[in-house]
């Protein structure tokens, strides 16, 4: 038997050559891993720039949908306020013609009244006994102050107790209106020592002594009133003698109801420097009187 005999380099190279084996075969097992990493790895990667991009795409959404929304709010606060501001000149116009047909009820109710006043008093009329016209919008009953007076007097006469007997029996008929008897004379002075002392005194006294036989006759006196304007609110000029006949006269003035007065609320102040027209029924400023002195 022959027996092989192993040489000691040979016994020496082979557990060098295990162990590399070993190695080689451990390294080859750990780049596998790390490979799997990678791709684990760039796969991750790729998932987070993918949720990046969504994420951008949705924040870019949200901005676009808050710019409508914003734009949206701000556009029906412009109808909002379009919306209120129609509504409110729906409002003022329906409040306006409602005004307006308000006004035009009165205004047929007060044509209503003059056209039956005349009715009523069409056979005076006739007879010069009166007239009824209308004045700044008010009626007016006028009568001559010598149909009711003697001259420089203040004491009715018997024609001029029958004529106001009618008149009562009309302005009883006109309900919750109420009445100013206004006096007037002409521009002549009093003779002195007479009962008056000038028109004023004279042309008051009439409107009182018109007023008491009124409301002896059923008139009621809660709705009466008097007032004397003397010469100083002429119906005509007082340049000749039937001018000045017919100033000499007594008006009876249907004033206004409170809701026939217009709305002033609107006005701040009346314009300076702009005086107001007398109404009638309203005091007239004074006047230095006339110096020829007559008898009336």
């Amino acid at each position: 038997m022959i027996e092989t005999r192993r040489s000691p380099l040979f016994s020496r190279a082979m557990p060098l050559f295990f162990g590399a084996s070993l190695a080689v075969a451990a390294c080859g097992h750990n780049e596998d891993e790390w490979q799997a990493k990678l791709r684990e790895q760039r796969e991750l990667q790729r998932q987070l720039d993918e949720r990046s991009g969504e994420r951008d795409r949705l924040q870019t959404q949200l901005n676009e949908l808050t710019a409508r929304a914003n734009d949206m709010e701000q556009r029906l606060g412009i109808v909002s306020g379009e919306r209120d501001r129609t509504a409110t000149e729906r409002d003022r116009t329906a409040t306006e013609l409602a005004e307006l047909r308000r006004r035009e009820q009165q205004q047929a109710a007060r044509l209503a009244a003059y056209r039956n006043m005349l009715q009523s008093f069409r056979s005076m009329i006739s007879a010069g006994q009166l007239r009824v016209r209308v004045v700044r919008g008010r009626m007016v009953i006028e009568m001559p102050a010598g149909i009711l007076f003697d001259s420089g007097r203040a004491e009715l006469k018997p024609e001029g107790q029958q004529v106001l007997t009618q008149v009562a029996s009309v302005l009883t008929q006109i309900r919750d209106r109420d009445f100013l008897v206004a006096g007037h004379t002409d521009n002549q002075r009093l003779s002195r020592g007479g009962r008056y002392e000038d028109n004023w005194d004279l042309s008051s006294a009439r409107a009182t002594t018109v007023v008491r036989f009124l409301a002896q006759n059923q008139v009621p006196a809660e709705h009466l009133g008097a007032a004397g304007y003397a010469e100083f609110q002429p119906a005509r000029p007082n340049d000749t003698d039937e001018n000045r006949g017919q100033n000499r006269r007594v008006e009876i003035i249907l004033m206004p109801n409170l809701d026939e007065l217009p709305d002033l609320t609107s006005l701040d102040s009346p314009p300076s420097g702009a005086p107001a027209a007398p109404a009638p029924g309203a005091a007239a400023p004074a006047a230095p009187p006339a110096t020829a002195p007559v008898a009336r």
